[in-house]
């Protein structure tokens, strides 16, 4: 969670010191009397006249006075040495940072805040205290999870509390298949501690490092039209408030607030325990095959009522599209007999030969890389998102270049179609690659018994969108499925029970850590979402997962977000419980400060 602080000279950042610090160093020594001799000689060498003597010598004035400011700027603009990663620079001496100041970022690196001020509770009376104290002295106590969030919605400079070291399993009912957890615990520690009971959680999200405390808050999910997201898995909880103090929370005890809370964002109170409606631990069979958008819609509704779980994977510039379903085994049956048709070398081999080409030709045109062969690593001890994001790295935003790797992509899932058989907490997990920005969309798609088809709707317009636009979008869109939730504030919230509902997932990968190229694939990405904004999003009320939903800087785009936000969800029934619960803000951010301001009419 912790990063060592890494910082940047800049001549900027020194004028700026300047100005703040009252202790500043004295002035640099006048120039020297040679100088200005040197200066007179060359202003009288010709005998001008006066005033052109005048302008010579301002001239040459100003040439110095260039030359000296273009040195200071040089030197200001290199970084630091290793040695010298914790110091703050002001005009020749530097000045080390407090000690307790740390840098706290989410997963992909894209959105980080500096803190003095971050909390890890032992157990409930110590966040009790906390929370109790934090409210008294009106500072800051934003919760955050694992720091997996896109947008980093946990983060606040101000302060943060995180539940890392609460993560107990407190009770397990085996009978009813439930299970009492402190917050912090992540989801793959959770499944291993109650697989010995034979139970599971209902359903997944790509990977397992969230806190379970976190998963809930954001309105996280996994996929199956007849599985809701994972708030709706929550039967009661436990929420320390900075006004009330700590409040259970049920169906039974307070029931409007408990909807409420179970999707809070984290702005209602610090999830301290939850309890968890589990299923019996099953194994599952999937199967991976590689279908097209016109035969997707011949079979789409038998696909979502008769599988369990089932995803789509679409990779632009190409008609491919992976299906991946997941199953119970069959108790009768057993798992199926397959034999792969290919090896995994042989569905590694196009992206191999693809990279192999590719850094020949870049090392020809000297970009990026100018390693000799013995330098670099045996490309076969690469896993297949490991090799994308490498070869991506080489010219990430050439829509040619993207392409060929979606292409290549496109082989590889091509010959890797079969079955895996293996445990639900195994098979529903997925290998999302490496840091990126993700965009993530929620949609009504009808009902279980009778699908709109908006949901392929959506995807034809976003690949034309794509290509129409020229977008070096690589692979894959993802696309998955939910039933309703209860919870108000959730994307899929709904009152009518047979509702499902569509996430479609667009991503740009952040495969190198220069500063210059992830700035560059950032401004592609947000130009790409922005597309999927302007086009998509109001034509089919399609709305931002929370965890990536991300704050416009402009004031009228702000405005719009805000207005479209308040037409959905309850943001008044939102906003004045966070009024009761707490009223002096200590666990909000920026970013619900944003979307959700506080009017004193609500």
């Amino acid at each position: 969670m912790f990063r060592s602080l890494s910082l940047k000279r800049s001549f900027k950042t020194h004028l700026k010191t300047l100005i703040h610090c009252p202790q500043q160093p004295p002035p640099p020594p006048p120039p020297s009397p040679v100088l200005f001799s040197s200066i007179r000689a060359l202003s009288t060498a010709s005998s001008p006249p006066s005033s052109s003597s005048d302008s010579e010598l301002r001239k040459y004035l100003g040439y110095t006075a260039l030359l000296a400011f273009c040195g200071v700027a040089t030197y200001y603009s290199f970084p630091f040495p290793e040695n010298a990663k914790h110091k703050k620079a002001q005009l020749f001496r530097y000045s080390p940072l407090p000690e307790d100041l740390h840098t706290v970022s989410n997963w992909s690196g894209t959105h980080e805040v500096q803190t003095r001020h971050f909390h890890q509770p032992e157990n409930l009376k110590q966040l009790e205290e906390l929370v109790k104290e934090s409210n008294e002295k009106r500072v800051k106590l934003r919760p955050v999870g694992s720091g997996l969030s896109p947008n980093g919605i946990g983060l606040a400079r101000g302060g943060m509390v995180n539940l890392a070291l609460m993560d107990k399993v407190l009770e397990v009912d085996k009978e009813k298949k439930r299970v009492r957890v402190q917050a912090g615990i992540r989801v793959q520690q959770l499944v291993d501690e109650i697989k010995d009971y034979g139970i599971t959680l209902q359903n997944f999200a790509s990977i397992r490092e969230q806190q379970i405390g976190g998963i809930l808050q954001v309105g996280a999910h996994g996929t199956g039209a007849k599985l809701p997201p994972i708030d709706e898995q929550i039967i009661s909880m436990k929420l320390v408030t900075p006004a009330k103090g700590t409040i259970e929370l049920s169906k039974e005890k307070d029931p409007e607030l408990f909807y409420l809370a179970r999707c809070g964002l984290g702005g209602l109170g610090v999830v301290a325990e939850v309890t968890i409606q589990c299923v019996e631990r099953q194994e599952l069979v999937e199967h991976t095959t590689v279908s097209n958008l016109k035969d997707l819609k011949k079979n789409h509704k038998k696909m979502l009522s008769e599988n369990k779980h089932v995803k789509y994977l679409y990779i632009p510039y190409t008609d491919t599209v992976v299906v991946v379903t997941c199953n119970p085994v069959s108790k009768w049956r057993g798992p199926p007999k397959f034999k792969p048709k290919h090896t995994t070398d042989e569905a590694m081999q196009d992206i191999r030969e693809l990279y192999k080409e590719s850094l020949k030709k870049y090392r020809a045109r000297d970009i990026k890389t100018k390693s000799s062969d013995s330098d670099e690593p045996n490309i076969n001890e690469f896993s297949f998102t490991e090799l994308r994001d490498k070869l991506l790295s080489l010219d990430p935003l050439n829509k040619d270049h993207v392409m060929k790797v979606n292409h290549a992509e496109a082989e590889f899932w091509r010959k890797s179609e079969g079955y895996r058989v293996g445990w639900s907490d195994d098979i529903l997990g997925f290998d999302c690659g490496g840091q990126q920005w993700v965009s993530e969309t929620c949609f009504p798609a009808g009902t279980l018994s009778k699908p709109s088809m908006k949901d392929l709707e959506y995807i034809e317009e976003l690949k034309k969108l794509i290509e129409t636009n020229e977008l070096p979008a690589p692979a894959p869109i993802e696309q998955r499925w939910t039933a309703r939730s209860q919870s108000p504030m959730s994307p899929a919230s709904s009152s009518a029970e047979d509702d499902i509902f569509s996430w479609v997932g667009i991503i740009m990968y952040l495969p190198t850590m220069d500063a210059r190229q992830r700035k560059e694939i950032t401004e592609e990405f947000f130009h790409y979402r922005h597309l999927t904004q302007s086009q998509l999003w109001d034509k089919y009320s399609a709305y931002e997962h929370w965890a990536k939903i991300e704050v416009p800087k402009d004031k009228e785009e702000l405005e719009a977000l805000q207005a479209r936000l308040k037409a959905r969800f309850p943001v008044d029934a939102y906003n004045k419980a966070r009024r009761e619960l707490d009223p002096n803000r200590i666990l909000s951010n920026n970013i619900l400060e944003k979307l959700f301001p506080l009017s004193e009419t609500v």
